[in-house]
């Protein structure tokens, strides 16, 4: 007699294997007409302010839609002389919407410049700045042209971080980024008030120290750190560290730990040494998450960008990626927890654009990709955002959630002529389907295992199997109830009992399997009296 054993619909499957499909990052246009552009950074609100080298700051109200008058225009203050220099860097008070506060990072002055970070107020215009309203925060003599760092950011915590590179030339011939008497090639933080002035955070790890160690210092040991960030989740904060000729580095510093991290500049280049003369053992330093080899020494990357955590809704499968590039390779990578403390870093996009200076997000999470080359801003979005194919069991049918087109797997080979929404199997196996979607998108299920196509395959003497093969369990079912007394034996190939259960007065027994080693078992049903029946054979595969 054929019929279908019974477990789920028609069919018995095992748990779902979790599908495989790699993000792929694309990037659309936003914005053009921004040369020199540098930083993006978010107000709080639905507007994308862009930073030009130069000493301008536009407004970009929308796709597509550059406000024509600057949001701030200062050239005559910005010393843009040499490359490395210029209006680098915008910060948005927090309470930026209600006094209209607003810190810039920039090289003023002739000649190396002196590195300057002053606040700007708003005019009775939200889209429209007071250049005469700067009141200057922080200034600092720059020892070369390069290496002047240039962003700030405000941390969860209410304070201002300021990133200043070593000065410049080549190996810190100063040896700033190790002299905590002066800011050179560390991370200030500061607590700006409202009178013009700023406050030292009294957890600042320098805090208290005698002598000339200055208690702004909240990390050091860094070359020429471009860009920073914090996660606006977690507060964790990420430096793109721009490399000397060897490597271009990412560091990663925790939220709420002021311990003062030191990261290795110029003892150490990324994870190999550099000058060691005078340094200390290598565990007192902060060695980067990953690096990429600088086209010095046959990679394609020159200057670490750096970029963001992407905490926004619209791409769920992005969530939690740091998403970052170089000035040169101009290829986004992504960086995400392996769960056991490391990092797996991937390529997300190839594009050998060169000029990427910054990544910044919108309020909303959103994250957008500036070049300073060609002068236009570009949203980073999920190449296939759209869901992969699900499968769901409707009697003996499978059945493929919407897609362009189909294609039906077993045991990871596909089945010739399986390209329509459903499939019938006709075996046991591992099944899946691949989806094709507009974008040229490729999207893979999750995998059902089948366990049992019909009784009749697997019954002997009125018992049934299942599954077959079985992994940790194995269920024994009779087609009546087995008075109590009895036993299941699962005898090996020599004779030998492997496993053993006893019947209960039902017509079921599961008999665990995890610690019988892999191959083909009979199966016995022992009565109180001692008759035996044979129930069948099986296979056993972990």
């Amino acid at each position: 007699m054929m019929r279908n054993l019974i477990l789920t619909g028609a069919w018995g499957f095992a748990g779902l294997a979790l599908a495989q499909n790699p993000v792929q990052l694309q990037t659309v246009h936003w914005a053009s007409g921004l040369p020199g552009v540098v930083d993006l950074v978010n107000a709080g609100d639905d507007r994308l302010f862009a930073v030009q080298q130069q000493g301008i700051i536009r407004i970009i109200s929308d796709s597509n839609t550059v406000v024509a008058t600057p949001f701030l225009d200062i050239q005559g203050q910005v010393n843009d002389t040499f490359n490395e220099q210029g209006l680098l860097g915008l910060a948005f008070d927090p309470d930026h919407a209600n006094n209209g506060y607003f810190y810039v990072h920039y090289t003023a002055g002739a000649g190396n410049g002196t590195t300057r970070v002053s606040r700007f107020a708003l005019t009775g215009d939200p889209n429209m700045a007071d250049p005469a309203s700067e009141v200057v925060l922080y200034e600092w003599p720059q020892p070369f042209s390069n290496h002047n760092g240039g962003d700030l950011d405000f941390g969860p915590d209410g304070n201002l971080y300021i990133a200043l590179g070593d000065g410049g030339d080549a190996n810190d011939p100063q040896n700033n980024s190790q002299d905590l008497s002066d800011p050179l090639g560390d991370i200030l933080r500061i607590h700006p008030e409202d009178n013009g002035t700023y406050t030292i955070p009294s957890d600042n790890p320098w805090v208290g120290v005698q002598g000339d160690t200055l208690p702004e210092i909240w990390a050091s040991g860094l070359r020429n750190p471009w860009r920073i960030g914090f996660d606006r989740l977690t507060g964790d904060l990420w430096i793109g560290d721009v490399g000397q000729n060897a490597y271009e580095e990412i560091d990663f510093w925790p939220a709420g730990d002021n311990s003062g991290p030191n990261f290795g500049w110029r003892c150490y280049e990324a994870n190999d040494p550099n000058i060691l003369s005078g340094c200390l053992p290598a565990s007192a330093y902060v060695f980067p998450v990953t690096e990429h080899d600088n086209v010095a020494i046959g990679g394609d990357w020159c200057s670490s960008v750096g970029g963001r955590v992407y905490r926004g809704a619209e791409f769920p499968r992005l969530s939690g990626r740091y998403i970052y590039t170089d000035y040169c390779a101009g290829d986004l990578w992504m960086l995400s927890p392996d769960g056991n403390g490391g990092w797996i870093d991937e390529v997300g996009l190839n594009t050998s654009t060169f000029g990427s200076a910054v990544i910044g997000d919108g309020a909303d999470g959103s994250l957008f990709l500036g070049n300073e080359s060609n002068g236009t801003v570009r949203k980073i979005v999920d190449r296939c955002p759209m869901p992969a194919p699900t499968i769901s069991v409707s009697d003996t049918v499978l059945s493929s959630t919407m897609a362009n087109g189909y294609q039906w797997y077993l045991n990871g080979a596909p089945i010739a002529g399986a390209t329509s929404q459903t499939y019938t199997p006709m075996v046991n196996g591992d099944y899946h389907v691949v989806g094709t979607f507009a974008n040229s998108c490729v999207l893979s299920s999750d995998t059902l295992t089948l366990l049992s196509v019909s009784i009749s395959e697997q019954a002997t003497n009125g018992f049934a199997l299942f599954p077959v093969p079985a992994n940790d369990i194995l269920y024994v079912q009779a087609g009546d109830v087995i008075p109590t007394g009895g036993m299941v034996l699962v005898m090996d190939a020599m004779g030998r009992v492997a496993a053993s259960g006893p019947w209960g007065g039902g017509t079921q027994v599961a008999l665990r399997t995890t610690d019988l080693a892999p191959g083909t078992y009979q199966v016995l049903s022992r009565a109180s009296d001692g008759t035996i029946i044979r129930c069948g054979s099986t296979v056993i595969r972990h």
